[in-house]
């Protein structure tokens, strides 16, 4: 169920019986040549949707699509509103929404976003609002790889172009990581892909997504 599509009286019933307000955080970046940019919102939404269909108290939020994108910098289409901002936008949302709901939890599939995210949900809670994060992780390629791609396969298989799919810097992400931190994606792939893409299934995306909404469902109910 989508917050949007609603009306504020049919909100402020489902708030009143105790809905969660869901926000998918995601990010406007390059993907490798066979992705689109908007890879890590597509999953993050998805993830929300799904959630909501398995547990009906749950309003999905219209979707952030700008984050924290800095290291994917030099890549065109990559729109990167920075740690502060991402940090503020989600704090001044999630004062804004606890005036509505009364649990609040975000669901942020950007890597790049982890420590905005992780502060803003610091400090809602001590502001004393009931707010958790939960983030997808998978093993294997960290970016544009074999996981991402087969996600976007079994998710919008008419937006990957599996032709322009190419391998890139496959070395372990803990080998790479000083040299991303120091000169970003394209210091390491000029391609942008951090892992090899080109074997990824559908299949294997619906069972990793599967999987992610299992996980998410879990730490929904342990939560609530």
């Amino acid at each position: 169920m989508r917050l949007a599509d609603l009306s504020w009286p049919d909100v402020a019933e489902r708030a009143a019986a105790g809905a969660v307000l869901a926000v998918p955080v995601g990010a406007t970046e390059q993907h490798g040549p066979h992705l689109p940019l908007s890879t890590d919102t597509d999953i993050a939404l998805a993830l929300c949707d799904r959630l909501s269909d398995e547990r009906p108290d749950v309003l999905v939020a219209p979707a952030v699509a700008f984050g924290s994108s800095g290291e994917h910098a030099g890549f065109a289409g990559t729109l990167s509103i920075g740690q502060a901002a991402t940090e503020l936008l989600l704090v001044e949302l999630g004062r804004s929404a606890a005036e509505t709901f009364t649990r609040l939890l975000f669901v942020s599939a950007h890597g790049g976003n982890a420590a905005p995210v992780a502060r803003a949900v610091a400090r809602l809670r001590a502001e004393s609002r009931d707010v958790e994060v939960f983030q997808p992780h998978w093993d294997g390629d960290p970016h544009a790889g074999r996981p991402e791609t087969a996600l976007q396969l079994a998710l919008r298989p008419n937006a990957v172009r599996m032709d322009r799919a190419v391998a890139g810097d496959r070395r372990p992400l803990g080998e790479v990581l000083p040299l991303l931190l120091n000169g970003g994606v394209r210091a390491v792939s000029r391609t942008g892909v951090l892992g090899d893409p080109t074997t990824a299934t559908a299949r294997e995306g619906k069972t990793l997504l599967d999987e992610l909404t299992a996980r998410l469902v879990s730490h929904v109910d342990g939560w609530a």
